[in-house]
C-alpha cells in the first residue's frame, strides 16, 4: 500500500498510496501508498510479527515439523488469493495517469482520490466480517465468495463501459469512475480482511509464518501486474519502440481487454474455491477453534483505546505528520505526466526499487530496534520535507530537458535517484512507526491495538494527498492572452478565451504554491510537534495499557 511513489497511492493496504504519487511502487509499499498514501502498507501481518515473538513454551516442546511441502497447495491458493486482490488496487493507481493524459482538473483528481480511502478505513466494517458469517459455509468463505463474486463482475461491467467513461465529449466522467473504483476497493479491503482472517487457519500452526509472506509477494505481484505492467503494455509509443515491429496506434493491451480478463478470472477462480475448497474441519487446515468475539465488543474495545490521553494525543500526531508531505506524494506524478513525461516510464521506473524497498526496512529495523524508535522518525522528517523541493524543481526542470523524441536518458537516471532518497526517508519514518506501534501496543488486544495505529496513521496520509489534489486549482493563477476582456479563471471562462482567438496561460502554478506551503507546514509541525511526539516515548508501559484488561 501509502502506495509513496509519484504515480500512484498507497491506501490502506496499498502500497501506493492514494491518489497519484511518483513513480508507481508495489502494491503495499510502492506506496504499498498507491498510496497510495504514499507510505508503505501498515499491514495487519507485518505488524503483528513485530509484536508476537514465537512461543517459547512451543519452542520447548519436541516435534516434528511437517515443513512446507505438505501444505504447499494451501500456500498457492493465499498467494493467488493475495495476487487477485492486488490486480484492482493497480488499476485505480493507474487511472489517475489515464486521467492526467486527458487534462481533467486537479479538483476531479481530488475526488477521485476518494477510491484509495478504503484499506485505510478497513477496520470499521472488519468486526462485521469477523463475526457475521455462515457457519455450514465457512466463516471466511462466507465473505470472500460473494466479494470476489461481486469484483469480477464489476470489472466486466467496466470492461463495457470504461472508454465511454473516459472518452466522453463532455470529458472523462468522473463521478462514475470514483464511485465504481470505490467499490472496487471497497471490495478488496474486505477480500482482505477474509483472506487475512482465513490465512491464520488454513496453514498449520508451523507454518502460519508463510501468510505475511504471501500477503507481501501476493499483493505486490497482483498491484504490478494491475498497474505496471497494465500501464507499459497499454502505452502505445512504449510497444512501439520495445515491442513491436510495425508501429501501431494503440497498445498491445486495452483497458477494456484487461478489465474482462481479470473479471472472467475472477469469477472462475472464486467458483472453484467455492466448491473445490472446504474450509472448517478438512485437508490439514487448523482445527484450533479461532477467537472470536463480538461486534459491540469489538467497538467499544476500539473506543475505550481511543480515550487514553496519551493514544488520543499519539493519534492527533499520526494524522497531522504527513500534512507537509502531501504535494509531493499525490501531485508531483500527475505534474510530471502533464509536463509530458510518459506514464508508462514513470511506471517502469518502480521496477529497480523494488530491492531497495525490500532492503530498506531490513537496515532500518537496526536503528528502531532500541527504547526511543522516533527518534529516527524524527531524524528523518526534515529530510524528507527538503526532497518534496526537490520535486518540485524536478517538475519545474522537466519541461526544458524535453526533447523531440522524448526525454534523455540521464533525465530518468536523476528522477529514479529522487526518487531513491524519497524512498529511504519515508521508509526511516515508515519502520520507526511500526516499531513504536509495537512496542507500546498492549501485549493483552495487540492485534486489535496495533490495526487501530496502523489506521490512524494511514489516514493521515490520506486525507492531506486529497487535500492537496483538491487545492492545487485553486491557488493556481491563468491569464487570457490575445483577446481582450477575457479571462481564464473558470473553465467556461477559459472555453471563451480560446473562442475569442486567445490562449490561456498560467501565470502562478499552484503546484509550487502548495510544495512551499507544505514545507512550511511541515517544519512547524517538526519543531512544535515533531519534540512532543519523541516525548511519547518517555511515557511508562501502564500509560499505553488498556484500562479494560486491568
Amino acid at each position: 500500500m501509502e502506495h509513496s511513489d509519484l504515480t500512484t497511492r498507497s491506501n490502506g493496504r496499498q502500497r501506493k498510496p492514494a491518489g497519484a504519487s511518483f513513480p508507481p511502487g508495489h502494491a503495499r509499499g510502492m506506496g504499498r501508498e498507491g498510496e497510495s498514501s504514499s507510505e508503505p502498507d501498515m499491514g495487519d501481518e507485518e505488524a503483528d510479527n513485530l509484536i508476537r515473538s514465537s512461543d517459547s513454551e512451543d519452542r520447548r516442546r519436541p516435534r516434528t515439523r511437517p515443513g512446507i511441502h505438505g501444505e504447499l497447495g494451501n500456500v498457492l491458493l493465499l498467494l493467488f488469493l493475495y495476487v487477485l486482490q492486488g490486480i484492482p488496487l493497480g488499476l485505480a493507481g493507474s487511472i489517475p495517469l489515464i486521467l492526467q493524459s486527458k487534462n481533467v482538473s486537479y479538483k476531479d483528481q481530488a475526488f477521485f482520490s476518494f477510491v484509495f480511502w478504503p484499506f485505510s478505513l478497513k477496520l470499521l466494517w472488519a468486526p462485521l466480517v469477523d463475526a457475521l458469517y455462515f457457519s455450514r459455509f465457512g466463516r471466511r468463505k462466507s465473505w470472500l465468495v460473494p466479494t470476489q463474486y461481486l469484483l469480477g463482475l464489476f470489472m466486466l461491467y467496466l470492461s463495457g463501459t470504461v472508454d465511454s467513461l473516459l472518452q466522453n465529449s463532455r470529458g472523462p466522467d468522473v463521478g462514475i469512475l470514483t464511485a465504481v473504483f470505490f467499490m472496487l476497493s471497497f471490495l478488496a479491503a474486505t477480500q482482505d480482511i477474509a483472506v487475512d482472517g482465513w490465512a491464520l487457519t488454513m496453514l498449520s500452526r508451523e507454518n502460519v509464518g508463510y501468510a505475511s509472506t504471501c500477503n507481501s509477494v501476493g499483493q505486490t505481484a497482483g498491484y504490478f501486474l494491475g498497474n505496471v505492467l497494465f500501464l507499459a503494455l497499454e502505452s502505445a509509443d512504449f510497444c512501439n519502440k520495445y515491442l513491436r515491429i510495425e508501429p501501431k496506434d494503440t497498445g498491445i493491451v486495452t483497458l477494456p481487454d484487461f478489465l474482462f480478463f481479470w473479471g472472467m478470472v475472477f469469477l472462475v477462480s472464486t467458483t472453484l474455491v467455492a466448491i473445490c475448497k472446504r474450509e472448517n474441519g478438512h485437508g490439514r487446515e487448523r482445527n484450533d477453534p479461532e477467537e472470536t468475539q463480538g461486534v459491540m465488543e469489538t467497538y467499544k474495545l476500539l473506543f475505550s483505546i481511543i480515550k487514553m490521553p496519551t493514544v488520543f494525543t499519539f493519534c492527533v500526531l499520526l494524522l497531522t505528520a504527513k500534512m507537509g508531505f502531501s504535494a509531493a506524494d499525490a501531485v508531483t506524478g500527475l505534474k510530471l505526466v502533464e509536463e509530458g513525461v510518459p506514464k508508462a516510464q514513470l511506471a517502469l521506473l518502480a521496477v529497480p526499487m523494488v530491492p531497495l524497498q525490500i532492503l530498506l526496512p531490513v537496515v532500518i529495523s537496526k536503528y528502531t530496534a532500541g527504547p526511543r524508535p522516533l527518534d529516527v522518525f524524527y531524524k528523518a522528517f526534515p529530510f524528507r520535507l527538503l526532497i518534496g523541493l526537490e520535486y518540485a524543481l524536478l517538475v519545474w526542470w522537466t519541461p526544458s530537458v524535453k526533447q523531440e523524441g522524448g526525454f534523455p536518458v540521464y533525465y530518468y537516471a536523476i528522477v529514479l535517484l529522487s526518487y531513491a532518497l524519497h524512498q529511504v526517508a519515508l521508509y526511516s519514518m515508515y519502520v520507526a512507526c511500526m516499531a513504536f506501534h509495537a512496542k507500546v501496543s498492549d501485549p493483552l488486544i495487540g492485534g486489535t491495538y496495533m490495526t487501530l495505529l496502523n489506521t490512524v496513521t494511514n489516514l493521515g496520509g490520506n486525507w492531506p494527498a486529497t487535500l492537496a489534489l483538491w487545492m492545487v486549482d485553486t491557488l493556481t493563477s491563468k491569464e487570457c492572452q490575445g483577446a481582450a476582456g477575457q479571462s481564464c479563471g473558470s473553465a467556461a471562462e477559459a472555453g471563451l478565451c480560446v473562442k475569442e482567438g486567445g490562449i490561456c496561460v498560467t501565470t502562478l502554478d499552484g503546484y509550487y504554491v502548495e510544495s512551499v506551503v507544505c514545507v512550511v507546514i511541515g517544519l512547524v509541525w517538526w519543531v512544535w510537534l515533531g519534540k512532543k511526539m519523541q516525548r511519547l516515548q518517555e511515557k511508562s508501559p501502564a500509560a499505553w495499557r488498556c484500562r479494560v484488561n486491568q
